[in-house]
């Protein structure tokens, strides 16, 4: 795909969605890196459901460290890899409150050495949470990156990078979004529903489904 074909790509995600949202739910910086960690492997819905209550019974680090593994667990238990993530959550909350005053680093480096915190957790934050030109790539983007030619790569870090070389700036921090939701609910794994896609002129995929099944 060329650069002039990848932009005119994200611009009819764009122009379908002018301000898209991530559909973690979150209060500040801290709730959501506890969700984005939650999320792997796992539903944003599922996800919601049990930081509904987790949250509402620890709402700040202090309060998840006093929950402990323990306590985090009687909520997550329906999530994926639930056991490694109530660990990680625990851990990851009293090192904010020694490291970093209890706050959440606006800074990779040290979000990536908190516990269950890898590059695609930390770009999340710094995008939603403090505003910063990163691009999170999850299997979503990374399957959609391939299939349509936008950034293809044999990795996720070779996905992100053509990405970031391809997207106008100032559309990076949306683009996450953009192609996560279109990854979710228009060029699914399984079998993209192309009819729909509103890029579909853009698209380099040569397996384009153009009806739905049974049409």
């Amino acid at each position: 795909m060329s650069a002039t074909q990848a932009v005119a790509f994200l611009d009819a995600l764009r122009q379908a969605n002018p301000t898209p949202q991530t559909e973690l739910h979150f209060a500040d910086p801290y709730s959501l890196l506890v969700a984005v960690v939650l999320s792997a492997q796992t539903t944003d819905l599922a996800v919601n459901r049990a930081t509904e209550t987790l949250f509402a019974e620890a709402p700040d680090p202090a309060a998840m460290v006093a929950l402990g593994p323990e306590g985090i667990a009687r909520h997550i238990r329906r999530l994926g890899l639930w056991q490694a993530k109530a660990r990680n959550v625990a851990a990851l909350s009293a090192l904010l409150i020694e490291r970093h005053g209890g706050a959440v680093p606006a800074d990779r480096d040290a979000l990536e050495a908190l516990p269950g915190v890898g590059r695609k957790t930390a770009s999340v934050v710094l995008s939603v949470a403090f505003e910063q030109q990163a691009m999170a790539v999850d299997t979503h983007i990374f399957r959609l990156g391939n299939r349509t030619g936008l950034a293809p790569g044999r990795n996720v870090r070779e996905v992100e990078d053509g990405l970031v070389k391809r997207c106008p700036p100032d559309w990076l921090r949306d683009a996450h979004h953009w192609l996560i939701l279109h990854g979710r609910y228009v060029c699914k794994a399984r079998a993209p529903e192309c009819w729909r896609c509103v890029a579909l002129a853009h698209c380099n995929y040569g397996g384009k489904i153009l009806q739905p099944p049974g049409a």
